[in-house]
């Protein structure tokens, strides 16, 4: 028996054995914890179905599409690809990414698609982790709730790691870069519009995305606040600009516009009050255009067999992800599994333990965009040490159970244990300084 290739099976076997020796039935009978955890995953289930999928993925896996269709593999290649400029690379993947300003889910699909077309491993995970992570508005809120340094902790830490954990991650598999490089090798595409066309047309639903996603502020006054009473008319400005450029630029035939775009007008003067309504409407009327497109119209059908195909393959994976990750940890101020009681008193004080908890909790932990900020106040309130809280910061917002199980279908399981462990040891090793300096 060719025992080195029976080693995985036998672990599996072993680690499930024990597991159910040491099963604390009992325990768990009594605390009634197995009966909190699946209302949390469900419940967590469908807070996030509410509150991310229509607003955050759809139109995510709607830019992601258009990439694979609208962007040429050679202009992939030359801003981001394995032999780009290192500066330019590293520079357009850390600034694309945090200008979406979107969740560890979100980031996903438009991550694939620069992957799939043949962006490099390091600027690919550096627009990965900066999406998420270089948030501006999440950033301000860190440094008026949690303090500035914090803030600047915060900032100072999440810039340099989208390079740092990028470059590393090119460097440790640079081998398999040179490889990706010579297969990808390939003539350049026929350009079937400008650039500025290419930007414009991205920019509206890039605006749309980041806008309908804008984030209640602390404050009732400012930049910030007046851009969230008005988002959804910035949104609805978006729309429209994508609208006109799919009329003019796409050949989409006026009336058809028009009879997927007054539903939308209508509904948005009916119930102002739920602006999810005309988005929802909109959205529905965007695929309908794009799937049933004339063959004249060829590209747009491939937008949307584009789309399709990265929400079927991205969707179940984060359903599971969400799920599990509900009946672990729970949602913020409930419990899964997993008593809160627990992760509040290991990540007291400054040690390395404490911050390595602190980063692998945060790394498996679901956060939606700036809700890592009033849960960290309420564990700082419960005795967490300001180091651990910066290391939470650092690795949360930019990881979770279903963003993971996504990264891996995407670069397999190596580069992405890699790349989790990458920011897993960045964020303690961040969190052990700070917590020294700021004491």
């Amino acid at each position: 028996m060719n025992w080195a290739k029976e080693w995985k099976p036998l672990v599996t076997i072993l680690a499930v054995f024990t597991a159910c020796y040491y099963l604390p039935v009992d325990w768990l009978q009594q605390s009634q914890r197995v009966e909190n955890a699946l209302w949390e995953s469900l419940y967590l289930a469908k807070w996030y179905a509410q509150e991310h999928v229509l607003l955050c993925l759809v139109p995510a896996f709607f830019i992601a599409g258009a990439v694979g269709v609208f962007v040429s593999q050679a202009a992939v290649m030359t801003y981001l690809g394995p032999k780009a400029n290192k500066l330019v690379a590293y520079g357009v993947a850390s600034v694309s990414g945090s200008i979406l300003a979107v969740c560890s889910c979100t980031i996903l699909p438009l991550f694939a698609g620069i992957y799939r077309m043949g962006a490099g491993l390091g600027p690919a995970c550096t627009f990965l982790y900066s999406g998420p992570a270089i948030n501006i508005l999440a950033i301000v809120m860190t440094a008026a709730v949690l303090g500035t340094e914090m803030g600047i902790a915060r900032a100072v830490g999440a810039i340099s790691f989208a390079i740092i954990i990028g470059i590393l991650m090119h460097l440790i598999f640079r081998n398999e870069e040179l490889e990706k490089v010579e297969a990808a090798a390939m003539p350049e595409s026929e350009v079937s519009r400008p650039l500025w066309q290419n930007a414009l047309y991205f920019g509206s639903m890039v605006g749309i995305l980041v806008f309908a996603n804008w984030g209640q502020t602390t404050t009732s006054t400012g930049l910030w606040h007046a851009i969230y009473t008005a988002k959804w008319t910035i949104t609805g400005f978006f729309a429209l600009a994508l609208a006109v450029i799919l009329v003019v630029w796409f050949k989409v035939d006026k009336w058809r516009m028009l009879s997927v775009s007054l539903p939308v007008i209508v509904l948005a003067l009916a119930v102002p009050e739920h602006p999810i309504v005309p988005f929802v409407a909109g959205t529905v009327g965007l695929s309908l255009l794009t799937a049933t497109a004339t063959e004249e119209q060829s590209e747009l059908n491939a937008w949307f067999a584009s789309s399709w195909d990265f929400a079927k393959k991205i969707m179940p994976l984060l359903f599971w992800g969400v799920l599990i990750a509900g009946a672990l940890l729970g949602r913020p101020d409930h419990e899964g599994l997993i008593p809160s009681g627990w992760i509040a008193g290991l990540v007291g004080g400054n040690s390395l333990g404490a911050n390595l908890f602190a980063s692998v909790v945060g790394a498996f932990m679901y956060f939606a965009t700036l809700t890592e900020v009033p849960i960290l106040q309420g564990l700082i309130g419960a005795g967490m040490g300001k180091g651990p809280a910066l290391a939470l910061l650092l690795a949360g917002p930019a990881l979770s159970l279903p963003n993971m199980l996504v990264i891996r279908s995407v670069m397999g399981t190596k580069k992405t244990l890699v790349f989790i462990g990458l920011v897993i040891l960045m964020a303690t090793l961040s969190g052990l300084i700070y917590g020294n300096l700021f004491r």
